[in-house]
C-alpha cells in the first residue's frame, strides 16, 4: 500500500513541479491604474503652443530640413496642418483604435495554452489520475484568424489617415476663411477712404449751391451704413483665428501674434491644369475610404473562411496517468460535429461578406460621383473667378486712366473719377468672394481626391506612415 502511494506522490511533485515551472517562466503583467484628471488635461491643452519644442521638432522632421529662424515670421498651410497632427485629439483616439488591432493579431496568433487536470480518485484513491491536454486548431485557423485581424488592421490604419487628412481639411478651410475675412477688410477700408472722399466733394458742391442737401445726406448715410459693416468684418477676423485654433488644437491665445501667410491663395491651380481622368483615378484608387472598405470586405472574406474552417473540430490530445493501473496513457478527444456542421454562423459570414461587398461598392460610387461633381463645381467657379478678375483689370487698365485724362482735360471733375474709382473696391469684393468661392471648390475637390492639388503643399501619410504610428516623419501619399 505504501509504494503505490509514494509513486503517486512523486509523480504528482514531477507534473505540479513541471507545469508550474512553465508557467512561471512567463511573465507576468501587473495592473497599473492610469486615472485621468479633468483638471490637469484642461490645463495641458490651455498651455499647448506652436512655439513648443517638440512642435518644432516634428515640423522639423518632417518638412526634411532645420526652420530658422524660429519661431517663423509666419505660418504657412503645411506648417500649420503638421501642427495640427501632432496635437490633434482625434489622431491620438485613432493612434489608440490602431494600437488596439494591432494587438488583436497577437491575441489571433497565440497557440491555446494546455489543460492540466487532476482527478482525485473517489471512492477509491486508486482511481487518482493526472492528465495533460494540448489542443491542437485545425483545418488552418489560426493563420485565418490572424489573417483577419491583419486585414482589420489595416482598416484601422486607413482610418488613422482619413482622420488625418480631415485634420488638414479643417486647418485649410479655418485658414481660408481668415484669409477671406482680412482681405475683405482691406476692401471694405478703402471704399470707406473713397466714400469719405465723396462726402467731402459734395459738401462743397452743397456750399457752392450747386446740389441739394438729400444728396449730401444719401451720401453720409451711405458712409455710415459703410462703417457698420467694417465693424461687422473686423469681427469675424477674430472668429476666424478662433475656427483656425480650433482646428490646429491649441488655444486661441496661441495665436496672439502669429502672422500667417499663402503665396499662391489669390493663384488657385486652373482648370487647365486638372485633368478629369487623373481627378476621377485619383478618388478610385487613392480615396483612403475606397480603401478602408476593401480592406473591411478583405476581413469578411478571412471571417467566412474561419467559419468554414470551423466545420473542422479541434483536438485535445496530451499524455495522462492513472494510479489504478499504473502507467501512463495517451488521451484524445474531438467534439463530433453530429447535430450542425456550423451551418448558422457560416451563412451570417457570407451575408456579411455580401453586405461587405455592396459596401464597396456603394462606396466607391459614390466617390465618383462627388469627384465628378467638386470638379465641375471647381471649373465653373474659375471662370467666374477669371470673369471678374478680367473686369477688375479692365477698370485698372482702360476705365481709371481714361477718367484720369478726361479730368486733367478738364471735361469731367473729380466727383466723377470718384464714382469710378468707387467701383474699385466694389469689383474687387465682387472678386474676392469669387476667390472664396474657389477656393472652397477646390478644397471640396480635395476632399473628393483626398490629395493636395496645390503645389508645395504637404503630402498627408499613407496608412502604413510611421507618423501615423507616433512616429516624427510624415511619407508621400505613393500613387
Amino acid at each position: 500500500m505504501k509504494r503505490p502511494f509514494r509513486k503517486l506522490r512523486c509523480i504528482s511533485a514531477a507534473l505540479l513541479l513541471l507545469i508550474f515551472g512553465m508557467a512561471g517562466c512567463a511573465p507576468v503583467r501587473r495592473y497599473r491604474p492610469a486615472p485621468i484628471s479633468p483638471a490637469e488635461t484642461a490645463a495641458s491643452l490651455q498651455a499647448r503652443s506652436l512655439l513648443a519644442p517638440e512642435v518644432r521638432r516634428f515640423i522639423q522632421d518632417n518638412v526634411g530640413h532645420d526652420i530658422d529662424p524660429w519661431p517663423p515670421r509666419a505660418w504657412n498651410l503645411k506648417m500649420l496642418t503638421l501642427a495640427a497632427i501632432y496635437y490633434s485629439p482625434v489622431l491620438q483616439q485613432t493612434r489608440a483604435q490602431v494600437s488596439a488591432a494591432k494587438a488583436a493579431v497577437v491575441t489571433a496568433g497565440v497557440r491555446p495554452n494546455p489543460t492540466f487536470q487532476l482527478r482525485p480518485g473517489i471512492p477509491s484513491p486508486y482511481l487518482y489520475s493526472l492528465d495533460l491536454l494540448f489542443s491542437i486548431q485545425t483545418a488552418g485557423k489560426r493563420k485565418i484568424m490572424v489573417e483577419q485581424a491583419k486585414d482589420l488592421t489595416m482598416a484601422a490604419r486607413l482610418n488613422l489617415a482619413e482622420a488625418a487628412w480631415k485634420v488638414r481639411s479643417n486647418v485649410r478651410a479655418a485658414l481660408v476663411s481668415y484669409f477671406l475675412a482680412t482681405r475683405g477688410v482691406g476692401l471694405l477700408q478703402i471704399q470707406q477712404r473713397l466714400q469719405t472722399r465723396r462726402v467731402t466733394l459734395l459738401r462743397q458742391r452743397l456750399a457752392a449751391g450747386e446740389i441739394s442737401r438729400p444728396i449730401v445726406d444719401n451720401a453720409r448715410l451711405s458712409l455710415l451704413q459703410m462703417r457698420v459693416t467694417i465693424e461687422t468684418a473686423e469681427g469675424r477676423i477674430p472668429e476666424t483665428r478662433a475656427a483656425l485654433a480650433a482646428a490646429i488644437g491649441i488655444p486661441v491665445t496661441a495665436l496672439k501674434g502669429v502672422q500667417f501667410v499663402w503665396p499662391g491663395f489669390e493663384r488657385p491651380p486652373s482648370a487647365q491644369s486638372i485633368s478629369s481622368r487623373h481627378i476621377q483615378r485619383d478618388a478610385v484608387l487613392n480615396r483612403l475610404d475606397v480603401r478602408k472598405a476593401l480592406a473591411e470586405y478583405a476581413a469578411t472574406q478571412a471571417a467566412l473562411q474561419l467559419q468554414i474552417a470551423k466545420q473542422h473540430s479541434d483536438v485535445l490530445i496530451g499524455p495522462g496517468y492513472n494510479l489504478s493501473s499504473d502507467y501512463f496513457r495517451l488521451r484524445y478527444a474531438v467534439t463530433l460535429p453530429i447535430f450542425n456542421r456550423n451551418q448558422g454562423p457560416i451563412a451570417e459570414a457570407e451575408a456579411r461578406r455580401k453586405e461587405a461587398a455592396a459596401a464597396f461598392l456603394a462606396t466607391q460610387a459614390r466617390v465618383i460621383a462627388d469627384s465628378e461633381e467638386a470638379l465641375a463645381k471647381y471649373r465653373a467657379s474659375i471662370r467666374v473667378l477669371n470673369g471678374t478678375e478680367k473686369a477688375l483689370g479692365e477698370l485698372e487698365r482702360v476705365v481709371v486712366p481714361k477718367e484720369r485724362r478726361t479730368v486733367a482735360a478738364g471735361e469731367a471733375d473729380r466727383l466723377a473719377l470718384n464714382a469710378v474709382l468707387l467701383q474699385r473696391p466694389v469689383l474687387a469684393q465682387a472678386w474676392l468672394a469669387a476667390l472664396g468661392r474657389a477656393q472652397s471648390a477646390l478644397g471640396a475637390l480635395e476632399d473628393a481626391v483626398e490629395r493636395p492639388l496645390e503645389s508645395g503643399d504637404i503630402s498627408l501619410p499613407t496608412s502604413q506612415s510611421p507618423a501615423l504610428k507616433g512616429s516624427t516623419k510624415l511619407e508621400g501619399i505613393k500613387r
